[in-house]
């Protein structure tokens, strides 16, 4: 009999993007990961280095989101998991009161642990940190479009300051001129902040490089929390002397269609939409037209019919700020949200019913909306389409299903045509 492994890391995820994304890091780096959605009945037993538990807590009520993500860290304590790694957003969004530092509390509490990092910096996406201050490509976090996000707008680049306003412990920074000198540095450092009351730290880091120093400084620590860039270091600290030993699942869609579902307004999705239009097909969903009473999955499902097959159609909800803030403005910002995720995940479920084998979700709040209205419950890792987007897979009754969950601000102009291309 084979001897199960150990799971080296169980990772709660703050929305279903980010669980793939830093599945597929995981796995990319050789560790044998498994993603489930929301946190398994009973007494399930997985074979894995590696578990993420996708939830959908980054806009909820702190209080349920610390109730939804501890239920997951004792879930995977209970199986052995050897440390925990809360994964958010590379770019740190959360609403005024949370949910970033009241999960880290929380969880802070139930390890009895006094200290841990924050570390969203992914340098493969153009997230950097330096000073404590998060920048997306060259400007600010502050100046970037994640300044207009409809649900988490992004007002300070500071993350020191950000953090400082929803958690119960000290924050401090620690720069990147102790990174570069070393995890042994870096060590030092930590032990003498802890010693002086910081109970998060915040880490520069502006390469890959600086986030295999932070992972070996902290690989003992039994809570990181980061966002897809430290969970490529602390992998490539824990799986140094290995490469890909897991096979990844097999593509087996000889037929079927293709289609993307768009609820994301942020700049990168704005483009992409753009872009596909020039020569795919696409129907906008209109917030107007929800609020109205108008059957738009109704309408939806007659546009498609006729247009489904192996050319990708587009089903979009992509506006820009000023029609965004118009439309919470009149119709209140969860009400507005809320409309659109129920409508593009209805669409979805019928265009799977329809014959949808292969379907790209953009947007971390429609992705998790469209997983629960599939009836999904695990996902396995395919290939990598972009830094932190890869092809997943589950079945269905109906047949196996690929689909890619795509965060707004992942990807470049072409994804949504190009991402076909690495299915096989």
């Amino acid at each position: 009999m084979t001897k199960q492994r150990k799971l080296l890391i169980g990772c709660v995820a703050d929305d279903f993007t980010g669980a793939t994304d830093v599945a597929g890091i995981f796995a990319k780096s050789g560790m044998k990961t498994t993603v489930l959605i929301d946190i398994p009945e009973g007494g399930l037993s997985i074979d894995a280095d590696a578990i993420v538990i996708a939830l959908k807590t980054r806009t909820i009520a702190s209080h349920q989101a610390v109730s939804q993500s501890l239920a997951a860290l004792r879930w995977l304590r209970d199986r052995g998991a050897e440390r925990i790694y809360f994964k958010y957003c590379s770019t740190f969004d959360s609403t005024a009161n949370g949910n970033i530092g009241p999960v880290i509390d929380a969880m802070l509490e139930e390890l009895a642990s006094g200290f841990t990092i924050a570390c969203p910096a992914f340098p493969a996406n153009g997230r950097t940190i330096y000073k404590g201050n998060l920048f997306v490509g060259d400007v600010p976090l502050n100046e970037s479009g994640m300044k207009d996000h409809p649900l988490t707008p992004m007002t300070d680049s500071n993350l020191v300051r950000v953090l400082t306003s929803q958690t119960k412990h000290r924050v401090a920074a620690c720069y990147r001129d102790t990174v570069i000198r070393g995890a042994a540095d870096v060590r030092d450092w930590a032990s003498k902040a802890e010693a002086d009351g910081i109970g998060v730290a915040i880490v520069d880091a502006i390469a890959d490089e600086d986030l295999e120093v932070i992972a070996q400084a902290f690989a003992d620590a039994p809570l990181l929390t980061g966002a897809s860039g430290l969970a490529f270091g602390l992998a490539t600290v824990l799986f140094k002397d290995r490469r890909n030993l897991e096979s990844r699942p097999g593509y087996s869609n000889t037929v079927g269609s293709r289609a993307v579902v768009s609820g994301s307004c942020s700049v990168a999705t704005n483009s992409q939409v753009e872009a596909m239009l020039r020569d795919h097909e696409g129907f906008k969903v209109d917030v107007a037209s929800l609020a109205s009473g108008e059957d738009v999955v109704s309408k939806a499902l007659k546009w498609a019919a006729g247009r489904l097959g192996r050319k990708p159609i587009l089903f979009y909800a992509t506006a820009n700020p000023e029609e965004v803030k118009a439309n919470q403005s009149r119709f209140g910002v969860a009400e507005a949200g809320e409309m659109v995720e129920s409508t593009l995940a209805r669409i979805a479920r019928s265009l799977v019913d329809l014959g949808v084998s292969e379907l790209i979700v953009a947007g971390g709040e429609t992705s998790g909306a469209v997983v629960k209205h599939l009836g999904i419950n695990r996902l396995d890792i395919g290939n990598e389409i972009a830094p932190g987007v890869p092809w997943v897979s589950a079945p269905l009754s109906s047949g196996q299903i690929w689909l890619a969950l795509k965060s707004g601000n992942f990807g470049g102009r072409e994804f949504f045509v190009d991402a076909w291309d690495r299915i096989q």
